[in-house]
């Protein structure tokens, strides 16, 4: 366990920074976070809860693919990929932790593996920092992930756990990455006491207890049967649910684990440059064919997107559920349609 003072946590970016690019949670101007890259005399927000999680330097907005030049019948292909050069992402929350695994789970873990986001991952350390003072709207204990940092589960600790008590930060890695970080950081670290990591620990446990949201029902979704699965899709449940969905795609854009994306091909004048971005399956032409979208109103689209993050994916992926309780959907959605209120629609169903 290692250690530094808060008041020489300067110190310990400036170190890091200079050597190579070092992000972190700073305030913007509306108030609240957002990740930015460290720089003399940026600061580290006191709040954690960034406005969209660190997943967009793994699988960014947008990305450039392939470029394809053409004179006369010779086509040219040019890969734009380079090697990413190592980046530390600092202050990343336990629920933003597990986001990546869900996505891991797809783009590492299948074949074929994602070259792309497999290339950021490979470059990147992550340090999660334990969540001192958890939010209202986070519900991340219903699914089991643990914002004391007491366990490591589906990778909630990241390379590198942090914790912040009484003034000072404490350290312990937790893979290789971890370890080549903090060596990088000995210099300026000190020996950490682990009698005040397990008081912070028990600190952040009793304040997730008490949230209002801190155990939510579970019982009817997740790694269920295909009869159970049928039941919740023909439910009455998302006639209601659905009713005040305006289809605008926010919740899809702040969500840790959401990973759709479109392709798309822009003609340069002297050839093609092939992007994918960023899409959403509340938009009505999202996956959309030749013919005409497979699903043609805003219930079916809600319906989708819940059903994939709570039942679809747990039932593929041993479990894990596509949700980490983040709370960004109760903060965003401008109808007030989220998570939470669908899981205690299902929980609450008469015909689930």
């Amino acid at each position: 366990m290692l250690s530094i003072s808060a008041d020489k946590i300067d110190s310990l970016f400036a170190l890091i920074g200079e050597k190579q690019p070092l992000y972190l949670p700073v305030d913007n101007t509306a108030g609240k976070a957002d990740f930015k890259k460290w720089e003399n005399g940026v600061k580290l927000s006191s709040n954690l809860k960034t406005v969209r999680s660190a997943k967009d330097f793994f699988f960014p907005k947008t990305e450039h693919m392939v470029s394809y030049e053409m004179n006369g019948k010779e086509i040219t292909v040019t890969d734009p990929r380079k090697d990413v050069e190592d980046f530390v992402i600092f202050g990343v929350r336990a629920c933003d932790a597990v986001g990546f695994a869900c996505i891991d789970d797809v783009y590492l873990n299948m074949t074929p593996v994602d070259s792309y986001y497999k290339n950021r991952r490979d470059h990147g350390t992550v340090i999660v920092l334990a969540c001192n003072d958890p939010e209202k709207t986070c519900f991340c204990s219903t699914y089991g992930i643990d914002a004391s940092l007491s366990s490591s589960k589906n990778g909630s600790a990241g390379d590198v756990s942090c914790w912040l008590k009484d003034g000072t930060y404490y350290f312990a890695a937790n893979t290789d990455k971890g370890k080549a970080f903090l060596d990088k950081a000995k210099s300026v670290l000190a020996d950490g006491d682990d009698k005040a990591v397990e008081e912070c620990k028990k600190d952040i446990s009793a304040k997730v207890e008490a949230l209002p949201f801190a155990h939510l029902d579970l019982s009817k979704v997740g790694d269920v049967k295909p009869e159970q699965m049928m039941k919740i899709f023909n439910s009455k449940v998302w006639d209601k649910a659905a009713e005040p969905c305006v289809g605008c795609g926010t919740c899809t854009y702040v969500c840790p684990t959401c990973m759709c994306f479109d392709v798309r091909d822009f003609n340069t004048g002297k050839g093609i440059r092939q992007i994918r971005c960023w899409d959403s399956c509340m938009y009505n032409d999202f996956t959309q064919m030749a013919a005409e979208n497979p699903r043609h109103t805003q219930k079916e689209r809600s319906r989708q997107r819940f059903m994939h993050k709570l039942v679809y994916y747990p039932m593929a992926h041993k479990g894990l559920f596509s949700c980490v309780g983040c709370g960004r959907c109760l903060e965003s959605c401008p109808v007030n349609m989220n998570a939470v209120k669908v899981l205690k629609a299902i929980s609450e169903s008469d015909d689930i």
